[in-house]
């Protein structure tokens, strides 16, 4: 069975930065389940596992563009250190906006705070090695639900 529209397939993945660092991985854990053509995967990471069997294994390397985006200034803003109701805030943390936007702390100043709301891979070229373990036919939960469940299409 190929993997199409509306098939679960489960890959196991090690995803790498241009200079070979290891950002994250399914070794040592379950492979990952997702329901194909739903955009539950980046679209070039989807592109390269269209048509693909189980036992397949491959190479992508996936440009911004078809990853997490191109990084955006529009994205990054200073906000008033008070709009953290006088909680500590430290480089690095990650909060949510009001509109749900997942923003990360860049810069912490005496009255400012530097909050960036791209993605923390957006502009990265993402190099992933895959392993297709299964590819099965979505239950009808799967497809009224738009994600897999997992093996057998248990949750």
């Amino acid at each position: 069975m190929h993997i199409t529209k509306h098939k679960v397939a489960a890959i196991r993945y090690t995803l790498r930065n241009d200079a070979g660092e290891v950002l994250d991985s399914s070794e040592g854990g379950e492979p990952l389940y997702y329901l194909h053509g739903e955009h539950n995967l980046i679209p070039g990471m989807e592109e390269g596992l269209e048509g693909r069997q189980a036992g397949d294994k491959l190479n992508l390397s996936i440009p911004p563009e078809k990853g997490y985006g191109v990084r955006d200034p529009k994205n990054v803003h200073e906000v008033p250190k008070t709009a953290f109701g006088g909680s500590p805030v430290e480089v690095g943390m990650q909060f949510q906006a009001d509109d749900g936007m997942v923003v990360t702390v860049k810069e912490v100043g005496p009255t400012s705070v530097k909050i960036d709301a791209n993605h923390e891979l957006a502009g990265e070229t993402l190099h992933f090695d895959i392993e297709v373990v299964e590819v099965r036919d979505a239950t009808d939960d799967e497809l009224s639900h738009g994600h897999a469940h997992g093996p057998g299409g248990h949750h």
